[in-house]
């Protein structure tokens, strides 16, 4: 026996928050009854579990691909205004969906999967996976304003974040390279935090997500996580 959202995640249908979702507005059904309770346990072996009229099973395996997303694309499966979406910089024939999202002029790695699970253990704040983005701002940047941005800033709708990792990494006559690190994931956290100390930022890439690293992957290219990888993603289950 296995909770419902639980194995909706495992068979690739959303992350375990978005299979909850779904149950909520009755679009999930169990040998031909609708469930729309929490926590529904269900026998996988005998059930039949339908979404939206479609029956789910898990995959043969995992699918996990990181994408470097260049800039001006979407960090979702779809875009109802017809802009490229991460999907279509990865054509596969499964269904995919990226694990969080970076804003749309934000670039770098973006992790697309089917495995609800490892999505859910990536992005839960409660696991405070570390996320490392690269920031190129305009101007200087003081001592105190690190000490912000470490000690935490509050945003423009008065919201604290909490606590993060920075350090200037490069300069120019015009300007500072920064390595932030943050386990939050507020809607477009890091240049917020930037803003919020008046930085402009010129660019922003995401290189790290826990042990996941971009490396030298080129922007728009992307690869199958290797068997080192795997296995991280799978011991944060």
């Amino acid at each position: 026996m296995e909770r419902l959202h639980k194995y909706m995640a495992a068979c690739g249908v959303a992350s375990r928050r978005k299979c909850e979702e779904l149950i909520r507005q009755g679009r999930v059904s169990v040998n031909g009854v609708v469930i729309s309770e929490m926590g529904y346990m269900t026998d996988t072996a005998k059930d039949t579990i339908l979404v939206d009229g479609k029956a789910i099973s898990l995959p043969p395996r995992r699918v996990y691909i990181m994408l470097n997303k260049p800039d001006g694309v979407i960090s979702s499966a779809y875009d109802p205004e017809g802009r490229k979406t991460v999907l279509d910089c990865v054509p596969f024939e499964r269904r995919l969906y990226p694990v969080g999202r970076l804003d749309y002029h934000t670039q770098g790695l973006i992790l697309l999967t089917d495995d609800g699970d490892a999505a859910y253990h990536l992005t839960h704040p409660k696991y405070e996976i570390e996320k490392e983005y690269i920031a190129v701002v305009k101007g200087e940047v003081s001592r105190s304003e690190i000490l912000k941005l470490q000690s935490g800033v509050v945003l423009e709708d008065g919201v604290k974040t909490a606590p993060a990792k920075a350090a200037i990494t490069d300069m120019t006559e015009h300007t500072v390279t920064l390595s932030i690190i943050i386990h939050e994931g507020r809607n477009r956290q890091v240049r917020r935090m930037l803003e919020a100390v008046g930085k402009e930022v010129l660019m922003l890439t995401r290189v790290r997500m826990g042990e996941l690293y971009l490396g030298n992957l080129k922007s728009g290219e992307s690869r199958e996580l290797n068997s080192v990888e795997t296995a991280y993603l799978n011991s944060l289950k």
